[in-house]
């Protein structure tokens, strides 16, 4: 159990150290609470100018409500302002 929780938590910590990523899944978490996924993910499959593996990417990481939450919560929390 411990090793899910370290990973998960370094998969976090990635993310919050990749600007790009940061906001990709600050979006994405805005439109999972704002109820705009459904939409997105028809856009996704309709895009041509992705590759399959980018789009399952996507929509496994758009389909997870619970981690996109917890993303822009550990982003929230480890903001430092300066």
């Amino acid at each position: 159990m411990l090793g899910v929780w370290l990973n998960d938590m370094e998969s976090l910590e990635a993310i919050s150290q990749d600007d790009e990523a940061k906001q990709i899944f600050l979006r994405m978490a805005a439109m999972t609470r704002g109820g705009e996924m459904k939409g997105f993910l028809t856009q996704l499959a309709r895009d041509e100018d992705l590759d399959d593996e980018t789009k399952g990417t996507l929509r496994e990481l758009a389909e997870d409500d619970t981690f996109l939450l917890v993303v822009e919560d550990y982003l929230q929390r480890t903001t430092v302002l300066h």
